[in-house]
């Protein structure tokens, strides 16, 4: 009868010690089957790669979804120098999509704006020049010049267009983010964090036509006169990479060379983002190394582009009943390359009942995009366009319609 427990027991051993799971050992490798989406905020290989080794920070981002792909002490905050002026011009790109101001429009530069020391398009007190032109002095020779010019025209005062960048850095929830001018001259209390740049970055790109700016590598101001003042892009990887079409280059002695590049091949747009480089040699190699790696690893899969129509919305009591939903941007999700995309699907939800009056840019849903079961990433809707309430004539017209 011993003998036989011993058996039974060296066997139920034999049997535990083979069913034991992976994860207690130590030494177990797990690997995954297939390829799998990036989930919002979820890094992979990258992670223990340091893509920016001479950086004080880094982040490498997905434009079209915000994926962080690569970081490092990415929420430290630290002086932006010019790269603030990706914030300027994204209050300028928004002031242009709401009618506010116009390409055309003449910008006057005051005695203060054209007093700005640094890197400059030399503005005369009195001189005007039109916004598309301010545009390519602030994207091309970072003029700081130009960029309080532009805050002058925006907001009447610098000090009043700075609060405006303020509030729009609270609303895209730039934590580490607070400006203290629209140029990135050094200040106290400037600073924001490479998570931030990229964040404001994206922001930026979702106005396409900024890259007509931020990607021509030459060209001249004051053409007509006799002494045309000729631009050269800061940022040398417009080009010298291939797909670099952007975004803002920044120094000063205390922020060193700061960089925020953006580059997209095929449907694929990646934004790069370094700080406290050593160097401009060093900069543009590390910010190449991050693009090779994305370009080498991922590839993105569209769910709307820009312009596709992404459904209607049913509007309460609006001048109009229903509000069709246009996609101003790109929507896709990063992926590994190789992974599986068939059971890929997205779900629209509106938020229910919506009444009017509707804002511009009022946030009224989500895109919700899944594979299989797991949700992959979650987009904002917002309003593409304002309605008013309708007047209780129309009303009443819809309540007759409605009967017969």
């Amino acid at each position: 009868m011993k003998k036989v427990c011993t058996k039974l027991f060296i066997l139920f051993a034999a049997f535990a010690l083979t069913a034991m799971p992976a994860a207690a050992n130590a030494n177990a490798v797990t690997t995954a089957k297939e390829p799998v989406p990036v989930a919002p905020g979820q890094q992979l290989q990258a992670a223990s790669l340091d893509l920016a080794p001479s950086a004080r920070s880094a982040v490498l981002m997905d434009a079209d979804s915000g994926t962080v792909i690569f970081e490092k002490d990415s929420n430290v905050k630290l002086p932006p120098a010019s790269i603030t002026k990706v914030m300027t011009m994204l209050l300028v790109m928004e002031a242009l999509d709401d009618g506010k101001i116009k390409l055309t429009d003449k910008v006057p530069t005051s005695e203060y704006a054209a007093s700005m020391g640094g890197s400059q398009i030399f503005l005369e007190p009195g001189e005007e020049m039109t916004v598309d032109e301010m545009l390519k002095g602030i994207a091309m020779a970072s003029g700081n010049d130009a960029s309080v010019a532009m805050a002058e025209k925006l907001a009447g005062t610098e000090q009043q267009f700075v609060a405006m960048m303020n509030e729009k850095a609270q609303q895209l929830g730039l934590q580490n983010t607070h400006f203290a001018n629209c140029n990135g001259l050094p200040a106290s209390d400037h600073y924001t964090s490479a998570h931030d740049i990229a964040v404001m970055s994206r922001e930026l790109l979702k106005h396409s036509e900024i890259t007509k700016y931020t990607g021509m590598y030459q060209d001249y101001l004051r053409k007509s006169s006799e002494k045309p003042f000729w631009l050269v892009n800061t940022n040398k990887l417009v080009r010298f990479y291939s797909g670099a079409d952007g975004l803002k280059t920044g120094f000063t002695n205390e922020a060193k060379f700061c960089l925020t590049a953006t580059a997209k091949r095929d449907d694929l747009r990646v934004i790069a983002v370094v700080m406290g480089e050593p160097n401009t040699k060093t900069r543009n190699a590390e910010v190449s190394q991050m693009l090779d790696y994305t370009f080498a690893q991922y590839m993105t899969h569209p769910i709307f582009k820009e312009g596709d129509t992404m459904g209607t919305v049913k509007i309460e009591k609006g001048a109009v009943r229903e509000l069709p939903l246009v996609a101003k941007h790109p929507y896709s999700i990063l992926l590994k390359k190789g992974a599986a995309t068939k059971d890929i699907r997205y779900e629209l939800h509106i938020d229910q009942p919506l009444k009017a009056p509707v804002a511009i840019g009022q946030s009224i849903g989500k895109l919700v995009v899944y594979q299989g079961d797991q949700v992959v990433k979650e987009f904002p809707v917002d309003a593409p366009q304002s309605i008013d309430k309708a007047g209780w004539w129309k009303l009443l017209k819809r309540s007759f319609s409605g009967l017969f």
